[in-house]
């Protein structure tokens, strides 16, 4: 999980993170409902009481969004598609899914199944406003948590992508073409088309004089076109890589450390000294493990001078690696999936490379370059 997440906890065994600008619009969300919301439907009632249920609306809204993201993760996992964990942010939640979906009918039924929750959510706490009736604070909550469940459902299922409409469109393109790439072009076209109408009601909005609503419809839409312009960007990287093997863009000049080395030698005279960031650790011509300056960060500064190298490298039979005759597009995927930033290249037990995301970049580079 990022560094700027707050680990909550798991929940099916999937991490579940707040995102530290969560919190604003937790105060936004509370503020607004005990100031404007709640004084209309609960007139008379005491200010604090308006503040703790702005709060506990927030919250509630939040479980929703969180429910809204395991319908899609406990899908996912059903056609055995990773979900490496849900965070909850400023716009909502995600979970992020490693792995794209192995078939049209599968991305389907992934995409249908947030906004089916949202749906059995509606219900829900519309049944509990009959039985809260008598109960003015508890039946505003749930009138607000029937009405905002509704309002996710209309809005996820509007065909853009990245939101689940437009997931559900891709879905229906790959399927009628059964080709995976041309559907996610298409559908992240048709996001960026209906995130421009975002913005362009957003602003229209501002200037008839109901500029926070319309300053809020545009940022949505600012935020709806990136992550559609990123896919299309992604997809061409894909288009890019395809056919190309990792020997192609690895590093072959590692760099052996002997297994005696203190971290004070490695520092000095390979990092500081030759600007060299990942290091293979071993004893003769026997390759025994792996070592980066994460691991080095992770020792006491006091302790350089007496900690050796292979005290504190990864053994490599437990380091992911790749052959070099995979598809680069491949192992890119297996570094996103593993959150690395290098792959030890590896044939027959030995290390015959680095495959680091800047190879790739590099490698991308020069194919763009020389035209390939």
């Amino acid at each position: 999980m990022k560094r700027h997440t707050i680990p909550l906890g798991r929940i099916l065994n999937i991490p579940i993170g707040l995102d530290y600008s969560w919190f604003l619009i937790f105060a936004l969300l509370t503020w607004s409902f005990a100031v404007s919301y709640y004084p209309k439907l609960l007139p008379g009632f005491p200010s604090a009481t308006l503040w703790l249920l702005g709060a506990i609306t927030a919250i509630m809204l939040f479980v929703s969004v969180l429910l809204h993201e395991l319908g899609h993760s406990i899908v996912a996992r059903r056609y055995n598609v990773p979900v490496k964990s849900i965070t909850l942010f400023i716009f909502g939640g995600v979970a992020q899914i490693t792995k794209e979906p192995p078939s049209a009918s599968s991305e389907f039924w992934i995409a249908v199944a947030g906004p089916a929750t949202s749906f059995l959510l509606a219900i829900l706490f519309g049944l509990l406003q009959t039985v809260f009736t008598a109960i003015a604070p508890l039946f505003a909550v749930a009138k607000y948590l029937a009405f905002i469940n509704g309002t996710l459902v209309l809005f996820n299922l509007i065909p853009g992508f990245p939101l689940d409409g437009g997931r559900v469109f891709r879905a229906i393109v790959w399927g009628v073409t059964k080709n995976f790439r041309r559907a996610t072009l298409i559908a992240a076209n048709v996001g960026r088309f209906i995130a421009f109408l975002f913005i362009m009601l957003g602003v229209w909005q501002m200037f008839r004089g109901n500029f926070g609503n319309g300053l809020w419809i545009a940022f949505i839409g600012w935020f709806l076109e990136s992550a559609a312009t990123a896919q299309i960007q992604q997809q061409a990287v894909h288009v890019r890589l395809a056919g190309h093997k990792v020997s192609e863009a690895m590093n072959q000049t590692c760099t052996f450390i002997p297994a005696d080395h203190t971290i004070q030698q490695l520092v000095d005279e390979h990092i500081f000294g030759a600007g060299r960031r990942c290091f293979i650790i071993r004893t003769g011509e026997k390759s025994l493990g792996l070592l980066t300056l994460h691991h080095i960060k992770n020792v006491a500064r006091e302790q350089w001078a007496t900690t050796t190298s292979a005290q504190i490298m990864i053994p490599l039979d437990e380091v992911k690696s790749v052959p070099p005759n995979e598809e680069l597009e491949a192992a890119l995927q297996e570094m996103d999936r593993d959150g690395v930033n290098q792959l030890p290249v590896m044939t027959n037990g030995s290390v015959v490379g680095m495959l680091s995301r800047e190879d790739v970049i590099n490698y991308l580079r020069t194919l763009s370059e020389i035209g390939a």
